[in-house]
């Protein structure tokens, strides 16, 4: 079975790029990240992100070569990010790793972003044992997921409209607060009062015996969202800490009540927290003490394993290569691509 797998990720606007062993071993994580060049737009602009992948793409795996200790030559796979994302900045990435493959004459892997998300709780705690539930929010996604065995998912609820950290951002920039929204919120927060406001937990306050089973694990954060911008509005003179923290803690319970649900319904004995969100303070903190109260297994990968890296693709790419094989070298990008 292959052992080191080079991964790279460009589904948004992080360049990344790393050399996994065994799907364990992280011999060499590097991760360029494009903030600067999008925080004055408030958000990530799709042309300036893949314009910066071409640029970047090159120093990123060369580095992560270096760093790892390994030649080219023994790099025995190479695994891409092929969706979802930024169709200009997935093809960098899918391109890049198609041509090295070609060249060391090695298998090409086409990964799927959510999955590798998945796989980041692996790479730091290899002993996980399936089945477990994973709690997967990032900027453009939010979903509860059970992982039956490896490979195989069964999606339980995802959000009905915005993701929670598009939620985020929505809200930072129209508090001012820039862009990434997220940190800033979670950095603002820990000054406010999170009970000075009672902002709607949608879907959440229900009996969940009561709601439709496509309904009972779904998210919705879009009605909150218009929530803070109309309460502000309304009250300009509020303060801003008080408002983040009221959000933030409005969000997280969503989030972690669903996740409570899901352990209570599937029975399993250990939860996994992944994708970008997953690095907030309050979100951390709230997902293992439902952990806790459950009897369950939290897992709570590091901060740099939350955010976009190319490690968790190595990782996933592993795995997916022992159950399906190669993926041919005519795969294309799937910036819509679904978990399932």
């Amino acid at each position: 079975m292959t052992d080191l797998i080079l991964g790279i990720e460009t589904s948004c606007d992080e360049t990344a790029a790393a050399v996994v062993e065994s799907s364990k071993l992280i011999r060499s994580s590097i991760v360029s990240s494009q903030v600067q060049l999008h925080e004055r737009f408030g958000g990530v602009v799709p042309e300036i992100a893949s314009r910066a992948h071409v640029d970047l793409i090159v120093p990123v795996v060369a580095e992560a070569l270096v760093a790892s200790g390994v030649e080219g030559d023994e790099i025995e796979a190479v695994a891409a990010t092929s969706g979802p994302g930024l169709v200009g900045s997935l093809l960098v990435g899918v391109s890049a790793a198609k041509a090295l493959a070609m060249v060391w004459d090695v298998p090409f892997i086409a990964v799927n972003h959510l999955e590798a998300h998945l796989y980041a709780s692996f790479l730091e705690d290899p002993d996980l044992q399936l089945p477990l539930v994973f709690l997967l929010v990032s900027g453009g996604h939010t979903l509860l997921v059970l992982m039956e065995e490896q490979g195989k998912y069964r999606v339980l609820g995802s959000t009905l409209d915005d993701a929670a950290g598009e939620a985020f951002d929505k809200v930072a920039r129209y508090l001012g607060l820039g862009y990434p929204g997220g940190p800033a919120i979670d950095n603002l927060a820990l000054g406010g009062d999170r009970s000075a406001f009672q902002y709607p937990r949608s879907l959440v306050q229900e009996n969940p015996a009561t709601l439709p089973d496509d309904r009972k694990f779904a998210f919705s954060f879009s009605g909150l969202k218009t929530a803070v911008v109309n309460h502000v509005r309304s009250n300009p003179d509020v303060a801003t800490e008080d408002v983040v923290a009221s959000f933030q803690e409005a969000v997280v319970d969503a989030l972690v009540t669903k996740l409570k649900w899901a352990l209570e319904s599937t029975g399993v004995e250990a939860a996994c927290l992944g994708g970008g969100v997953a690095a907030n303070s309050r979100l951390r903190e709230r997902f293992l003490e439902v952990c806790d109260s459950a009897g369950v297994k939290g897992c709570l990968p590091s901060r740099a394993m939350c955010t976009d890296n190319a490690a968790m693709v190595a990782a996933a790419g592993y795995w997916r290569l022992k159950k399906m094989g190669p993926s041919p070298l005519n795969t294309g990008v799937d910036p819509n691509l679904g978990l399932v």
